[in-house]
């Protein structure tokens, strides 16, 4: 099943991907819910973020092939993780396919994609062992982890470099039933493939994050965790830009990259 979150008449609205249409429903699919009856041509669908979540997570260092060129692009010194980190986004930064992405006017610089597999949780969870951990997911998303990287190295958190208004797309649809370790992640950046990976090659899988993560906290419904990316993030982004997350099972989530005005 696909699924979405639309801007619809009476306002934000779930709704089931039904061939080239989109069926309104009264509730988010991994709740109960009714249909409206109110369908949406999926062409004409202003896509919102599939969730507004009350916690939102993101895998830390994920990826070897990622650490090794942010060690040489960056000259960092990061080297393989010995556990599973999990670091917090803010949901300010959230917005659905379609929607730009607003780079501030005094930012320098560079301003970096991370195209990215996103895990939606279905089931209020603690205490889940990795064997059952996805049975408490709803299904699988994209993200683009965007980062102001001159930002990133003169604020002492990451307050504004991953989480300025617009920095965080998502979407553009759910999707049930695919493996997390089996996907591929594409980007494109006008039209031209610049990134390409396999979920494979994650050093923690979803289901250790989520053990990992509840034996600590507990995840509710409607929280996502992004699952970081592999490779080089590059070439940076200009305003004009048009980039795209790509997966066959999802789809694509897609953004104009603009400077703010002023």
């Amino acid at each position: 099943m696909k699924w979405c979150r639309v801007q619809a008449e009476r306002g934000p609205a779930f709704g089931i991907v039904e061939g080239d249409e989109i069926a309104l429903v009264s509730g988010p699919p991994f709740e109960p819910h009714a249909r409206t009856g109110e369908r949406i041509g999926l062409a004409a669908a202003r896509f919102l973020p599939p969730v507004a979540p009350m916690n939102f997570y993101a895998a830390g260092i994920n990826y070897r092939a990622h650490i090794d060129w942010a060690n040489q692009h960056h000259g960092m010194t990061l080297k393989v993780p010995a556990q599973a980190d999990i670091g917090y986004r803010s949901p300010n930064a959230l917005v659905g396919s379609g929607a730009d992405i607003v780079i501030p006017n005094d930012a320098p610089g560079p301003v970096e994609y991370e195209g990215e597999l996103v895990a939606v949780i279905g089931k209020k969870a603690k205490h889940v062992r990795a064997e059952d951990a996805l049975d408490v997911v709803a299904g699988y998303t994209l993200g683009n982890d965007l980062s102001e990287r001159s930002f990133q190295k003169t604020d002492r958190t990451l307050w504004r470099a991953k989480n300025i208004d617009t920095f965080k797309p998502m979407g553009p649809v759910v999707v049930t039933g695919i493996d997390p370790m089996a996907q591929t992640i594409a980007v494109r950046i006008n039209g031209k493939s610049v990134s390409e990976y396999s979920t494979a090659n994650m050093i923690f899988s979803l289901a250790h994050h989520i053990a990992r993560m509840t034996r600590y906290l507990t995840l509710y419904p409607g929280d996502v965790i992004w699952m970081g990316c592999d490779g080089p993030t590059v070439p940076a982004l200009q305003p004009g830009d048009l980039v795209e997350v790509v997966n066959d099972a999802i789809g694509v989530l897609a953004n104009r990259v603009t400077r703010e005005a002023g």
